[in-house]
């Protein structure tokens, strides 16, 4: 029998209890969150799974962060249960003290590192990284935009890319990648995408100047140079990077390890070439940004595969792949 779920006062939700395989992620029956009286309370229709719930699903995290990465999110598994960094929904009811947003308004989050989206609800702050809806994108789309965006906002400013910057973005066709290439363009930079050949088309159509496949061809092989080279997936070490960057070139390790850590400490000291790593901010102003972006058609998301909540587990599994283009999203349906 389905449980009433209005009168228990709770929710349907996908748990992490442990590390492992896509089998660790379960369905369940959690209390249904109580918004602060500076809180909204979202109705999820929309979620994703992205690399970073694969990586604290599994714990695979780059080379040198694995006790890291334990006393953040837990030693024997996730401290935050419900995974899901991304959402969009109705707003459900708000707290007394909450004025920016009402009952119904139509809204996308981002709270990142704090997860819970792959439920049917969560609270949010309203002062929170939380906006409304671009009203040209679905509740699918919408969800699909925050984590690659604002993870490219993040790393595009660190840089300090400029106008007629040369950009070479490794691993175009992917969550990050396919904002990057995007944001790179909005801001005046000529973009080269690194990707495979069943990718070349997408990355393409997302603006990108050039394309190498490198299934064929080996970016650091070729003569040309960049002011800003982007690492979205954490396999081109510094050494390999810096006979391609430009004087005071940047290269932007996006998924970066311990080694990329540590040069991002010691290259100003021994060259005009720098690595900016570690963790994206997540701000309040991004998503605001990006709603506008979206809103004008500059940033499109990119979606690979949607499935429904019940598949959650099969979503977990394709991502881990390591072959998903742009976003997988989940439909979270009501119960019934």
């Amino acid at each position: 029998m389905t449980p009433d779920h209005a009168a228990t006062g709770t929710m349907r939700a996908f748990v992490c209890r442990r590390y492992g395989g896509p089998d660790v992620v379960a369905l369940a029956d959690v209390p249904k969150p109580v918004p602060r009286d500076n809180e909204v309370l979202v109705r999820i229709h929309a979620t994703t799974v992205t690399s970073g719930d694969w990586r604290i699903r599994t714990l695979c995290v780059p080379a040198g962060l694995g006790l890291v990465a334990r006393l953040a999110f837990g030693f024997t598994g996730p401290r935050q249960p419900i995974l899901g960094t991304e959402l969009a929904g109705t707003i459900e009811c708000v707290g007394k003290d909450v004025t920016r947003f009402r009952v119904g308004d139509e809204v996308f989050g981002f709270p990142g590192g704090a997860m819970g989206c792959h439920a049917e609800y969560r609270a949010m702050p309203e002062d929170g990284r939380l906006a409304r809806k671009p009203a040209n994108l679905s509740f699918e789309e919408a969800a699909s935009l925050p984590f690659g965006a604002s993870t490219s906002m993040h790393f595009l400013r660190k840089a300090g890319i400029r106008p007629g910057d040369k950009v070479l973005v490794i691993g175009a066709s992917g969550g990050v990648g396919t904002a990057m290439v995007q944001l790179a363009k909005h801001h005046g930079a000529e973009v080269t995408g690194v990707t495979s050949t069943h990718n070349l088309a997408l990355v393409a159509s997302l603006g990108a100047d050039r394309m190498i496949d490198y299934t064929k061809d080996d970016f650091t092989a070729r003569r040309e140079t960049y002011d800003i080279v982007v690492d979205t997936v954490g396999r081109t070490p510094f050494a390999r990077c810096r006979p391609v960057l430009e004087d005071k070139g940047r290269l932007l390790a996006v998924a970066a390890g311990m080694p990329e850590m540590l040069a991002a400490l010691w290259s100003p000291l021994t060259g005009s070439r720098r690595v900016i790593a570690g963790p994206a901010a997540e701000r309040v102003s991004d998503l605001a940004e990006m709603a506008a972006l979206a809103e004008d058609g500059v940033l499109k998301p990119v979606i690979d595969r949607r499935y429904r909540f019940a598949q959650m587990a099969e979503a977990h599994a394709y991502v881990e792949t390591g072959r998903k283009r742009g976003s997988v999203v989940v439909t979270v349906e009501p119960a019934g």
